[in-house]
Order: C-alpha cells, then structure tokens, then sequence
C-alpha cells in the first residue's frame, strides 16, 4: 500500500504497518491498564494545568523505544517527553493517551494518535481508540480506512445551518476564541462535547460535519491530518493555516467535511459578513 508524500517519496507498506504495530502495543498497555482492578492510576498536574498519568508516560517510552529500535535515523515528537531530533526528515508525532481526562473517568472516547511527518508535514496518521475497537488510518494520497474498510465522504451538508459541530470543551476557547466558538455555536444546528480525537475523527465519516479545538499541541492534530484530508476532508488553522509540525497559532485547528463547510466556517470564527453578529 503506497501512497504519495511531498514530491515523489512515498509512505512504504513496511512503514504503515509499523505504525499499526506501535497502536496494537499501546492499545494492549491500555487495555490491560483497565482491566487491572488492583492498579490504582492517579493523576498528576502538568505545568500546563492538563492532567497526566503514569500509564500515559508508560505508553510513550514503550512506543519511542519500538521508533528507535526500527528507525533511529527517524526524529521523534511526544506530548510527554518532548522532541528528539525534531529536525530529521522523517518525524513520528506521539500522543500516548489523547483524553486524559476522559481516560481517568473511563469514558471511552480517548484514543492513541501516531504520526508520520516527511519534510514537517504529516502524511501519515493512526488514530486509535483502543476500548471502543475502533482504528482510523489515514495515507497521504491513497485514502483513509476506519479499521479494514475504505471511507471517503460522499454528500454532506454545504451549510453551516445543517451541521453538527464537535468540540471536545468550550473550557479549551477564552477570550476572543470564545466569542469565535459562540458564533459558530449559534449558527450551527447541533453541537456535540467531549469527544477529543474522536470527534475530529467522526469527521472523516461525515458523522459530524466540523470539528474544532482551541490550544492543542502538534500532538493533538498530526495523526488526524492525514485521516481527515485522505478521507476528502478539509482540516488547517481557523485561518486556513497549513498544519505541520510546526504548531499553527493559538493551537487553533479546523476540520470540516467539504471546502464550502470549511470556508464558512473560517468566516463565522472570523466574524466577517453575515457570520459577524
């Protein structure tokens, strides 16, 4: 299975398998983690405020270690032990646990997200919810799939009237970003909380139509990239920013079913025309 990265390089079935490989560990770590009545996992604050747990630390050394072991001239990027040799061609972007706060109250919407960046952009995505049985992959110009089968969105709505919009908290938007996510709230038909990566997921689907998040990381939204856009989805910064490895402004990311959708959007958190009351 191959598929297009930047100018003629390609992502080698070997690669993509791995990538499967590391969210089958992560997955079996989390399992077990929930199925052990006896292991007591308490949370500790970040300097950030954002929760963390041990098993998410655990997660993130046992997949850095298979990354290092396979490709140790490959970069590497997580959310718990920051960068290593960011800089390479070939960047995997971690987020051992996306949820944390879900995780902790064993609401099953969390999930393992694994990224493969070339040349800082991701082009290949795993988004893995590990309780729900549930695996999105997406390759950069060869398609997503929602575990064996191939999904691309067909009809969805073009206005913003029609959707169903996801954020996983309207906490995460204050100040201007919060007025931003009013406008859309109130130009929208339904909103849905709570779903972390797996409501920006839903939108490869076209189970929800745009989904949105203020201040996340690199972490947060590479594995997503490719399985939204690979899905013919549209997904940037709320200014239509490109997403990379570099992190977009504010950590404020966009994802939508189609370009109409998406540009509407970016208008109503803009406030401009008739999105700006």
């Amino acid at each position: 299975m191959n598929a297009s990265i930047g100018s003629g390089a390609s992502v080698d079935r070997e690669i993509v398998e791995f990538a499967r490989h590391l969210a089958d560990c992560a997955g079996d770590m989390i399992r077990r983690a929930v199925q052990d009545e006896g292991r007591e996992i308490r949370p500790l604050d970040k300097d950030d405020g954002s929760p963390v747990t041990s098993l998410d630390r655990e997660v993130e050394v046992r997949l850095r270690e298979s990354i290092r072991k396979r490709y140790p001239e490959h970069g590497i990027i997580g959310e718990e032990f920051g960068a290593d040799r960011p800089g390479a061609e070939h960047v995997w972007v971690l987020d051992p646990i996306d949820g944390t706060k879900a995780f902790m109250a064993q609401v099953p919407v969390y999930g393992t997200l694994i990224s493969l960046a070339r040349d800082r952009h991701p082009v290949l995505g795993v988004v893995d919810h590990p309780l729900l049985c549930e695996r999105w992959t997406g390759i950069a110009g060869e398609g997503t799939w929602c575990n064996d089968k191939r999904i691309r969105l067909g009809e969805t709505p073009r206005r913003l009237e029609e959707t169903t919009v996801a954020i996983s908290s309207p906490d995460s938007c204050i100040g201007e970003d919060a007025c931003a996510l009013q406008r859309l709230v109130e130009a929208s038909k339904w909103r849905v909380y709570g779903g972390n990566c797996y409501g920006i997921a839903r939108v490869s689907s076209g189970h929800v139509n745009i989904a949105l998040e203020s201040r996340a990381g690199i972490y947060d939204y590479c594995a997503l990239l490719p399985v939204v856009t690979n899905a013919g989805g549209v997904m940037s910064g709320w200014k239509g920013e490109t997403l990379t490895i570099d992190i977009v402004p504010g950590g404020r990311i966009l994802a939508s079913n189609n370009h109409d959708l998406h540009r509407q959007a970016m208008a109503c958190l803009s406030g401009e025309g008739e999105f700006s009351r």
